[in-house]
């Protein structure tokens, strides 16, 4: 079974991608080329915003396709109007920063949609997708964090934890989030071809629970080796600070968790990594410690505004 992978030479598509080799597929990798890829590959280097680079895929059939890298709706058009039609499913990785912030919590995937997200171009690629009628599945997931993140979401606060600096932290830390492993989120990616049920669908994606602020940082803490009564959280009034500002805190300063029973039940999965155990696991496997001071002192003066 022939298998084309956009974007998987980091974080989610390298995790896909070790997967489907142990799998035994024949992986092909379409990518820029900048960063190392699995041995037993075939890599396809290119850009694909670049006509000439998608018609290298021109003539080749594969059974199945894993968006990882696509973001707006004109790069997948691009890459399906020139791909053989032979497929038997196209899968995306949207994101559920496509949903509006609303006041019942979780949200399903019929909560309503925010057209000035940032991530719009997602949920318009899944409407014509469905339009198109192109067998897709789509996946919506929260943070996701894991060995390889290149986001500074776990390691944010394993790096300021770690070096004895103080946290800072939105009004009480009362705001909910909610985190999904990596090894979660690509193990059912590859559960979906094997339910029918999953076709022309989309799935929110994401660990069991949502957690507030506070607590993923004493759960960093406990990661770290650090008594929760031992580190110093500094609080900083994040409804005054203005957007670009409020980029700087890791987490969105909002009440953010996602409903996952329709995947659970559509495919019969759930994850394997509770919150603690995927900060462990993230911690052993990736997190490098240094000795340099890596805490952002500009940051610090916006959120603390000293």
């Amino acid at each position: 079974m022939k298998i084309l992978v956009m974007g998987g030479t980091r974080f989610v598509g390298k995790s896909l991608v070790r997967k489907l080799l142990d799998q035994n597929y024949d992986v092909d990798v379409f990518t820029r080329g900048n960063k190392a890829h699995h041995e037993n590959t075939n890599l396809i280097k290119g850009d694909r915003n670049n006509l000439e680079s998608i018609l290298k895929l021109k003539n080749i059939k594969y059974d199945y396709v894993y968006d990882i890298s696509g973001r707006e709706l004109e790069q997948t058009k691009l890459l399906i109007q020139n791909l053989c039609d032979s497929f038997q499913r196209y899968i995306y990785v949207s994101s559920a920063g496509v949903y509006k912030d609303n006041y019942e919590l979780p949200l399903s995937e019929k909560s309503p949609l925010d057209p000035n997200s940032r991530h719009k171009g997602k949920f318009e690629t899944e409407n014509w997708l469905i339009n198109q009628k192109i067998p897709f599945t789509s996946f919506r997931p929260t943070y996701i964090y894991g060995p390889g993140n290149y986001n500074k979401i776990e390691n944010w606060f394993f790096e300021r934890l770690y070096t004895n600096k103080s946290i800072p932290i939105p009004g009480d830390g009362s705001l909910i989030t909610q985190l999904g492993h990596v090894s979660d989120l690509t193990d059912v990616m590859i559960r979906c071809i094997n339910y029918d049920i999953s076709k022309n669908n989309i799935y929110n994606c994401s660990g069991n629970k949502g957690v507030t602020i506070k607590g993923l940082i004493y759960f960093c803490a406990e990661v770290c080796g650090l008594n929760k009564n031992d580190i110093s959280l500094e609080t900083f009034d994040y409804k005054q600070l203005d957007p670009k500002s409020r980029k700087g805190f890791p987490i969105r300063l909002n009440h953010y968790q996602i409903d996952i029973s329709k995947i659970k039940n559509d495919l019969d999965w759930k994850p394997n990594f509770d919150l603690l155990s995927g900060l462990k696991d993230s911690f052993i496997k990736d997190f490098e410690f240094k000795k340099e001071d890596t805490f952002d002192k500009k940051l610090d003066s916006v959120l603390f505004n000293s």
